[in-house]
Formats: structure tokens, C-alpha cells, sequence
């Protein structure tokens, strides 16, 4: 399931440097991690249609909907999109610990790394040997995972794996041998899931919900703030992305209340009801129980949803018409035109700023609009929200209650949008203040006095899918 179980969409530029502006500091005890992200190079309005369909169509099958089978050459610009399209953040792996960049992505539940014995797709980027570390357990379980734009296989072992300060002594995860070309780009070694045991392609108790569970954060909950840097001059293929941190929220990156909303169905996605659309300040109607049922998701770039209900969206931004061929399920509207977009979950309206619903222009006047036609499986959410409206919000993902929370971003916060003055952290390996068992959910350590915020000597660094999430497999 790479949830971004699927890698779907990925979007422009981005200014790098380096994030040496201030360090968020942590509000209580928790480590804050630093983000990353990548952007694509210039594409042709031909680039760009092959890119935009394969994009919908990792995830329409990563949410279990079937897609016509009329792929052509348009598979093979994943590998160029998938390298400018994520955040991404190190964990480390074994004793001694190696650390490794990959995916974070709220819609999906699986841990998996590329294999030092890989036999494809995994020639370019850093890869796990079992044999190097002394705390390795093979549990001889194969292991699968099949996305839009290729697959992963392997088999399943159990480690110590750190991130951000916290530890797991034997966490389950995959080691994959066979990795579609292109699936992995350089520095990104695999993909953590951040999603509920109850959607693990393995089984297995995700890393985040062990740590959680076994009472290792001060807080339930984990949060992202991420930056744009789309349509900036400049931008560089590494930017700044943002922080993500586990165990409490950094009240320097968000003002007011967070406003939390109880999952529609907990334990499975990050899932809410989308109560409110907005256009151009006119309500948008939309469908009401399981058609609203929206997954809050980190490793998706765009905002997809039902064909009825996204052509009620563009209805109401002036010349907007809908794509056609490599277009198909998309809408082209007036470059020149500022689009105001908002969306409810229940409470307060969020507005998605017009950069970030305009994807990217096509033409010289026509733009690509950031909502899309979306079908999915029986089983999955009508609505899938990624980042095109993440980037507007600190975002919360609450434990217990379960809750997705969103609160306004601090002028700190957007201070960081667009600075190509920042410098990117190198990821480095921080010391453990908290560890868990995952099988026991035992040995918690209560010493957090000794935290370190991964800021630029010890960052986590965390990367997610930029316009498109990894594909992610994601059972019905």
C-alpha cells in the first residue's frame, strides 16, 4: 500500500538551501524532525498530461479501483516524478544503527526498506544488510506490497528501529529484494506508514502506534507542519519541508486552538466527514455518510475525490473545463485566475491557498487545477486529502481519542514557505530517551528529561510525497 501506497502526484518547484533559519523548539517534551522535500524539472504540456495521469491512476488503485488498462509510455515518467514528489525523514535501522531516509505517509501502516541482496530497482540508493546487524531476526514471511507504478517484495524480519529519539527493540518490518524500477529514488531507501495496524499489509503493529501504545510519548499524538515552495523562483530539488513531531505539538509553528475532529471510523485511515466545500465562496454541494468519508493523507500530493462532486467544484471557477486524454479526470482553467477553495470537517473552514490549488501551468494561460476525479474501492474513502491542503494547516494526528486535529499556522511557520535562504539538515542518528517493545508493549523508559530536539545537529529528517505519495498498498 504505499499511502501513499501508491505514490499519486507530484508538484513543482521548490527553493533549497538550508533550514539554518531558527529551529522550531518543542512545547514540552517530544522531538521535533526537520522536512525535506524534492521538486520535478521543467516538463512539456505533453510531460505533464503523461505525469497527471499516472498520478490518478496510482491512486485510484491504491485505494482498490480498478484503472484502465491504457498505461502506453506514461508509467515510465514515475521514475523522474516519483525523485521530485516527497518528503522525506530518516530512521535508523539495527545494531550498530544505520540510519535511512523514507517515506512518511499517513495512509499507509507498513515499514519496509530496500535489501542489500536487492535484484532490482534498488541499484542507486542505500540499502539495509541484514548480516551487519547483531539484533536481526528473519521471520521467514514473504512479503508484498503492489502499487500503481510497480511493487515491493521481500520478506519480513523484526529490529531495532529509532526515530527521533525513541526506539523500538523489535519491530517488524519488511526487507525488500525486488523493488520496481523507479519505485525508489535516491536518497530514499522505503516508506514508513503512519496509518492503523488494521490496514498492514504485514499484520504488524506499525512503528508510531508501538511507541504510542507502549507510553514511550508525553502526548498521543503527532503532527506535521510542511512548507511550499511551489511556483518560487529558484527553488532548488531539496528544500526545507517542515517539521514532524511525535509525542507533543509545537505550539511555536501554529496559533489559536487546534481543532480536533473524532475519526468517522477509527483504527483504519485517518478518517473524517468532509461537511463543507467551498468555491469561489459558494458552497459546493457533496455527498453526505460514505461519500464524504475523507483520509487525511500525508503521502498524497492532490485533493481526489467523486467525479460528481469535483465537477461541482469547477462549476463554479469560471472557464474551467475538463481534461481530456492524459488529462482525463482533471480540470484546466484560466492561469490568471485566483482560486479560493475551503473545506470543513465539522467545524471551522480551511482555505487552500490559490498556489497550491494551481498545480502547474500547462500552457502559457491554462493551469492544471490540484482537485481531481477520483474512484475508489468498495472499502476505501470517497476523499482522499493530501497535501495540497496539509500545506495550509498544522496538522495533528491524535491517538487516543482518535482524532485528526488542524489548527492555523503561525507567522513563524509561514516564514519558512519559499526561503532559499534555508539550509537542508544532513540527517544524523540522535540518542534514545524513550524505547518500547513492540511485541510487549514493555520497557518504557520514563527519563525524557534527556530529549534532543532533532533540529540541525540531530535532525530526523522527514520527506513526503511533494506532489504525488508513494503508492501504498492498501487492502480492501
Amino acid at each position: 500500500m504505499l499511502s501513499a501506497l501508491f505514490l499519486c502526484f507530484t508538484l513543482l518547484l521548490y527553493a533549497s538551501d538550508v533550514f539554518a533559519a531558527p529551529q522550531p523548539s518543542p512545547a514540552g517534551n517530544g522531538i521535533s524532525m526537520n522536512l525535506h522535500r524534492r521538486r520535478p524539472s521543467y516538463r512539456t504540456r505533453e510531460e505533464w498530461g503523461q505525469w497527471a495521469r499516472n498520478k490518478r491512476e496510482m491512486l485510484m488503485t491504491k485505494y482498490g479501483a480498478s484503472v484502465p488498462q491504457k498505461r502506453s509510455s506514461g508509467s515510465n515518467l514515475l521514475v523522474n516524478q516519483n525523485t521530485d514528489s516527497s518528503f522525506y525523514g530518516s530512521l535508523a535501522i539495527g545494531t550498530p544503527a544505520v540510519s535511512y531516509d523514507v517515506i512518511l505517509d499517513t495512509g499507509s501502516a507498513d515499514l519496509w526498506v530496500a535489501d542489500s541482496d536487492c535484484v532490482s530497482g534498488c541499484s542507486s540508493i542505500p540499502t539495509f544488510n541484514t548480516a551487519d546487524s547483531s539484533t536481526f531476526v528473519n521471520k521467514s514471511t514473504d512479503f508484498s506490497i503492489s502499487y500503481g507504478s510497480g511493487s515491493a517484495s521481500g520478506f519480513l524480519g523484526s529490529d531495532t528501529v529509532q526515530m527521533a529519539g525513541f526506539s523500538v527493540s523489535d519491530q517488524v518490518f519488511a526487507v525488500c529484494d525486488t523493488v520496481t524500477s523507479g519505485l525508489l529514488t535516491d536518497p530514499v531507501s522505503g516508506l514508513l506508514g503512519l496509518a492503523w495496524e488494521s490496514i498492514s499489509t504485514s499484520g504488524t503493529t506499525p512503528f508510531w502506534q508501538a511507541l504510542v501504545a507502549g507510553g514511550a510519548w508525553d502526548e498521543p499524538v503527532m503532527s506535521f507542519q510542511l512548507t511550499r515552495y511551489l511556483g518560487v523562483t529558484g527553488a532548488s530539488s531539496l528544500e526545507p519541508g517542515g517539521t514532524f513531531t511525535m509525542g507533543f505539538v509545537n505550539s511555536t509553528l501554529y496559533t489559536g486552538d487546534i481543532e480536533y475532529t473524532d475519526l468517522v471510523d477509527s483504527g483504519s485511515y485517518w478518517l473524517l466527514s468532509l461537511t463543507s466545500l467551498t468555491a469561489q465562496g459558494t458552497s459546493v454541494t457533496i455527498g453526505s455518510g460514505s461519500e464524504a468519508y475523507a483520509a487525511i493523507d500525508t503521502g498524497t500530493t492532490l485533493v481526489g475525490g467523486p467525479s460528481e462532486y469535483i465537477a461541482n467544484l469547477y462549476a463554479e471557477i469560471p472557464d474551467a473545463t475538463a481534461g481530456t486524454g492524459d488529462y482525463d479526470g482533471y480540470y484546466i482553467y484560466p492561469c490568471d485566475t485566483d482560486v479560493n477553495v475551503t473545506m470543513s470537517f465539522g467545524g471551522k473552514s480551511w482555505s487552500i491557498s490559490n498556489q497550491d490549488f494551481q498545480l502547474t501551468k500547462i500552457s502559457s494561460s491554462e493551469c492544471l487545477g490540484a482537485f481531481f476525479e477520483l474512484t475508489t474501492g468498495n472499502s476505501a474513502p470517497a476523499w482522499i486529502v493530501g497535501d495540497t491542503f496539509l500545506k495550509n494547516v498544522y496538522s495533528v494526528f491524535r491517538y487516543s481519542t482518535a482524532a485528526v486535529g488542524f489548527a492555523e499556522l503561525s507567522s513563524y511557520a509561514l516564514s519558512m514557505n519559499g526561503d532559499t535562504s534555508a539550509t537542508v539538515p544532513t540527517a544524523t542518528i540522535g540518542s534514545v530517551a524513550a524505547a518500547v517493545s513492540a511485541t510487549s508493549k514493555s520497557g518504557v523508559q520514563s527519563n525524557y528529561a534527556s530529549r534532543t530536539s532533532l533540529g540541525a545537529g540531530t535532525p530526523n529528517t522527514v520527506y513526503l510525497p511533494w506532489i504525488s505519495k508513494f503508492p501504498e498498498n492498501k487492502p480492501e
